[in-house]
């Protein structure tokens, strides 16, 4: 079937119009010989952005697959930068190169927070899925997750000096986890709502939590000093902002710790800062060394608070207590020591509010030399904006410093057209109007105008035609970039505009029940003797219900038109007398559209289906359901009766009219496609999302099966069921523990399980052949040719099959070994323990083989200790792995003792030839001053 009629494949081609996604955040980034603070990476749908903020244009792409960036971090050496995805991946690229070799695979849902810690060492990861984990960068395997959290995580930071992490979750909990333990031994209570955001100040003695009111709440961190035992009493300190008549009322029992036993830390409530804004904390950061603290909530402002040192507070509090000292003195004559409180507002300072241009989506700061304070935010309306600020100005005020706005609408495109060249594409939104060259993808000219509904391109591509929401049409010239006319058409929107095929004018529909026909003319233009387009009213079809999409029939026939009522009226063009009437949708009809030869009428509708209708007696050839939600937008292919069609539910699917075949699915847009335009050749697709995004897909040559479409739509669909499956379970876990697994069972994983499956049955098939053949060799008394090895050991360059196998399992991903060795069946164990055995005496890989031991005898320690034929194995094992891992360890430890002696020297010989300079400079000095001497004694 699929062979009758060929289809060609459209692919993706290119991502162009969006500067920032609004799921994730916004972050600073160190490149290669570029200065602090100038470049930001900012997630662009599936893929990351690394803009240079000085010359606004992009200077490294990171390219994703197909899901949405959720959340960046970069590494605290600069050099890479982690992503996590919708899909809840997790993946590691380098800034120098932009390519990507680590890739953790663990959540179920989207990634909502990533951290890493003081060294770049542990990545920890925070979902939807109110889990936690966290990931050695370094062995690219995962560690533990950690369980405990009944909502979306918010945040997770690492402590520096302490083996802990402190997480924050939409549950309104805070929870601190011992990681030497892997469980929670703290859990504060003190919120009634979402924590949203939190920061850790004052070298992590202070935690700053901010939820869904109007209020920063601090807590302070007291940690349990060595050699306290746990539950001794402490001693009492001064007055500090711990005490019960300093702390802000905030419920009984709240935040307060009323265990008697302290383990490791002890956090009780500090007070709180009160914000500008009512709403929720939208996001929170502080700089690297935790001295500015900015954050903002869903409106254009955001705040900056400035933590003064400890030395600050405390030569403040003394001149506070010295002038309530002279005060005392001079109201009573005596003097006494006056007792100050210290407050939280005289460690943390409100330095200013800085309004941006639209509302903040998320915020990254960064403190640079001299006390200037670099932010960068993400907008809502597709727009990055940078701003400067003195810190220690005493009114200090932000300044902005770039905008990045080319290339990009600020709000959704809602109409898109192609030129009659196949060159330039049209886009308009709210605020503006775009034309793209389609080969450069870049913006040809940038238009004010009203909010646009419909647009195209007039005869000839000097001029462009927009229908607005408030009933205007609005005429710009293309050379000029300006507004030729502004015609107040209709009471409603002007919800459709149509070519006439004559080219000779055009027709409109609008929310005022009215059809209205439009001729072209050129009239001259006020003095100047130069002619300017306009369009004329020659007629109007006034109809019973609000019109929402017209169309000519390509022989100018009929006319169609598509009411509110869910039907569709067919006109007779020259008399404008009723002939059909197409009946049959729920929901009223969005898009519709005619075929080259006035044979067919597809029309879409918000009820999620497709009919295709005969323009002869009306009859409805097939109804199709073709989306989830509502269908946006429907064109047929020029010349073809292939149709596309695009949907509030992510997707554009290309049709046969003539079979009532779907034939390709196009996925790629993030949020709702609100419209796409085909190239008058067909060979180009321009299609714009809610996401922002204008994509180009293109018609490659290749050709489409659609019974081979349908089978990868399976393996898809299957795939996505295995990536929603359960966790895999470990034999011997505990299942209720709050410390379980990282990773996660993934196609990957089953693959590479496959791959190790079949490698160990090709070397039990090779082990079998050379038994045989010795047998056969011993019986007959004489040496017969060996057997032909597997074409696969041949391709591999006739290695053995014992090789063959460590090759196998070294080219499995370390983030996903674990999974892929849970997979495995007990029964392949003997032979992979016997060749674990060889590795180990011959010496090959063998941290890998002792990774993949330990981990097999910990889950299948209760079989292998109940098989008498696997306890030797074990045994030899034991011996031959402890004598081997002894040798490892004592040339790492000699490598280490031979680098902490070069260390020395080298650090020996700088001291010498810095005492060296420092008494040759001290000679020069000398001779220098014995010169100026001799000088002044001439002189004289």
């Amino acid at each position: 079937m699929g062979l009758t009629k060929q289809y060609l494949r459209y692919a993706a081609s290119a991502v162009f119009g969006v500067i920032g996604s609004q799921k994730a955040n916004i972050a600073y980034v160190t490149m290669q010989g570029g200065e602090k603070g100038r470049f930001v990476a900012v997630a662009a749908c599936e893929h990351v952005f690394i803009w240079d903020v000085r010359k606004a244009e992009k200077v490294l792409i990171l390219k994703g697959n197909k899901h949405e960036v959720t959340y960046l971090c970069p590494s605290p050496d600069g050099v890479h930068i982690a992503v996590g995805y919708e899909d809840g991946a997790v993946r590691i690229f380098s800034l120098a190169d932009g390519q990507s070799n680590v890739s953790f695979n663990g959540h179920k849902a989207a990634v909502s927070t990533i951290h890493y810690d003081a060294l770049g060492a542990q990545l920890v990861t925070g979902s939807r899925d109110t889990d936690v984990i966290v990931w050695d960068v370094i062995n690219e395997c995962g560690l533990y997750r950690l369980k405990g959290h009944k909502d979306a995580i918010t945040q997770a930071l690492f402590l520096k000096d302490k083996n802990l992490l402190v997480t924050s979750s939409k549950d309104t909990l805070v929870k601190w986890w011992d990681l030497d333990t892997q469980h929670c031994f703290k859990t504060m209570v003190g919120h009634r709502s979402e924590v949203w955001g939190m920061a850790l100040l004052n070298q992590e003695s202070r935690l700053i939590t901010g939820s869904a009111d109007s209020e920063l709440r601090a807590w302070d961190i007291h940690y349990l000093e060595e050699g306290i035992e746990a539950g001794e009493p402490k001693d009492k300190k001064g007055k500090n902002l711990l005490d019960s008549d300093m702390v802000e009322d905030v419920g009984q029992g709240e935040g307060l710790d009323e265990s008697p036993m302290e383990r490791i830390l002890s956090c009780q409530t500090a007070g709180s800062l009160l914000r500008n804004s009512r709403d929720r904390v939208v996001s929170m950061t502080t700089d690297e060394k935790a001295k500015i603290l900015a954050c903002h909530g869903s409106d254009a402002v955001l705040e900056v608070f400035r933590v003064r040192t400890v030395d600050e507070v405390e030569k403040m509090m003394a001149t506070k207590a010295k002038r309530k000292a002279r005060e005392a003195k001079r109201a009573e004559g005596e003097v006494q020591d006056p007792v100050i409180e210290r407050k939280l507002g005289d460690e943390i300072v409100k330095l200013t509010n800085i309004m941006a241009s639209a509302k903040i989506r998320w915020v990254d700061c960064l403190l640079c030399a001299g006390g200037e304070l670099k932010l960068a935010m993400l907008l809502q309306n597709n727009t990055v904006e940078t701003y400067s600020l003195k810190t220690l100005d005493q009114k200090p005020a932000g300044t902005k410093t770039s905008r990045l706005t080319l290339g990009g609408h600020r709000t959704d495109a809602r109409t898109l057209a192609f030129s009659s060249d196949n060159m330039a594409v049209l886009s308009a939104s709210g605020e503006t109007v775009k034309v793209w060259n389609r080969l450069t993808l870049q913006v040809i000219r940038t238009m004010s105008c009203e909010y646009a509904l419909c647009s195209l391109f007039v005869p000839g591509d000097r001029q462009i035609i927009l229908g607005t929401k408030s009933g205007k049409i609005q005429i710009f010239d293309l050379a000029s970039g300006t507004l030729l006319e502004n015609v107040d058409a209709h009471n409603g929107a002007v919800w459709s505009l149509c070519l006439a095929p004559d080219q000779r004018g055009i027709v409109t529909g609008a929310a005022d029940k009215t059809v209205k026909f439009w001729e072209f003319e050129l009239v001259k233009d006020g003095e100047s003797a130069k002619k300017r387009l306009t369009v004329n009213h020659i007629r109007t079809l006034q109809l019973d219900e609000d019109v929402l999409c017209v169309k000519y029939s390509p022989d100018q026939r009929l006319l169609a038109a598509s009411l509110l009522d869910c039907t569709v009226k067919v006109f007779y063009t020259d008399t404008l007398k009723f002939f059909l009437s197409l009946y049959g949708h729920k929901l009223p009809v969005l898009c519709m559209d005619i075929s080259h030869d006035s044979a067919l009428i597809a029309t879409g509708s918000a009820d999620r289906n497709v009919k295709i209708w005969g323009l002869d007696f009306g009859d409805c050839h097939r109804s199709m359901f073709a989306h989830d939600d509502s269908v946006m937008f429907l064109q047929f292919v020029p010349k073809t009766h292939l149709f596309f069609t695009a949907g509030k539910d992510k997707k554009i699917k290309q049709w046969d009219a003539d079979k009532f075949v779907h034939v390709q699915t196009l996925e790629g847009h993030h949020r709702e496609v609100w419209c796409l335009a085909i190239s008058p050749n067909g060979d180009h697709i321009v299609s714009s999302s809610h996401d922002k995004s204008i994509r180009l897909w293109e018609r490659t040559r290749e050709a489409i099966i659609l019974e081979e479409e349908k089978e990868m739509e399976r393996e898809a669909e299957f795939e996505e069921d295995m990536a929603k499956g359960d966790e895999p379970v470990v034999p011997g876990e505990l299942t209720d523990t709050e410390a379980a697994p990282a990773a996660r069972k993934t196609v990957e994983t089953v693959k590479a399980a496959e791959r190790i499956m079949e490698a160990l049955e090709l070397y039990t098939a090779e082990s079998r052949k050379m038994e045989e053949h010795q047998i056969a060799c011993k019986s007959a008394g004489k040496q017969f040719p060996p057997p032909k090895p597997n074409p696969i050991l041949v391709a591999f360059g006739n290695v053995s099959p014992s090789r063959y196998v460590l090759d196998v399992i070294k080219k499995v991903r370390s983030s996903e070994l674990e999974v892929s060795l849970l997979v495995l069946p007990f029964s392949y164990l003997p032979d992979l323990l016997a060749l674990f055995n060889s590795y180990v005496k011959d010496g090959l890989e063998v941290e890998l083989v002792c990774r993949c031991l330990f981990f097999l005898l910990r889950i299948h320690f209760g079989q292998i200790s109940s098989n008498q034929m696997l306890l030797t194995v074990i045994d030899e094992l034991r011996t031959n792995t402890i004598s081997k891992v002894k040798e490892i360890r004592d040339v790492l430890g000699f490598n280490i003792a031979g680098l902490q002696f070069l260390q020395r020297e080298v650090e020996s010989k700088e001291d010498i030839m810095f005492f060296c300079d420092a008494s040759e400079r001290l000679k020069d000095m000398k001779k220098k001053k014995r010169k100026r001497d001799r000088a002044i004694l001439v002189i004289s």
